[in-house]
């Protein structure tokens, strides 16, 4: 059998961390945003596996934003931000229409870090 080819520089998006100082104030969050468990928790470090990305918390990664924010992907842009804001995050930069359909939008999680949504209809994940 042959294997195929990966792309010799990037492979995807695996695994975006955050910063976590309190990791059971952050884990006991993000599982009410996500809806959904981690799959790995530690003292050290817990994951969340999301549609087969990865979010993780730790309290080792630096602080607040760095000038890189990971962008989810949402169904519905508005909605996403609202129930953000409604679990406590606070708004960085509101809902808007980049193009194209597309819409993004950015949150302060309790913790300090900016976390984005995507809304973007033209997105589809390659077929396992």
């Amino acid at each position: 059998m042959k294997c195929p080819t990966l792309n010799p520089h990037f492979l995807g998006l695996y695994t975006v961390l955050y910063h976590a100082p309190n990791l059971t104030k952050a884990k006991t969050w993000y599982a009410s945003v996500l809806g959904l468990a981690p799959y790995f928790d530690q003292p050290f470090y817990v994951g969340f596996n999301v549609s087969g990305y990865e979010l993780g918390l730790s309290p080792s990664v630096p602080a607040g934003a760095g000038g890189s924010v990971a962008y989810w992907g949402v169904t519905d842009a508005n909605a996403a931000t609202e129930r953000l804001l409604s679990l406590g995050a606070t708004e960085h930069s509101a809902v808007r229409d980049v193009g194209d359909c597309i819409k993004v939008a950015t949150v302060h999680d309790p913790f300090g870090n900016v976390f984005g949504v995507l809304e973007n209809p033209h997105f589809k994940l390659p077929a396992a």
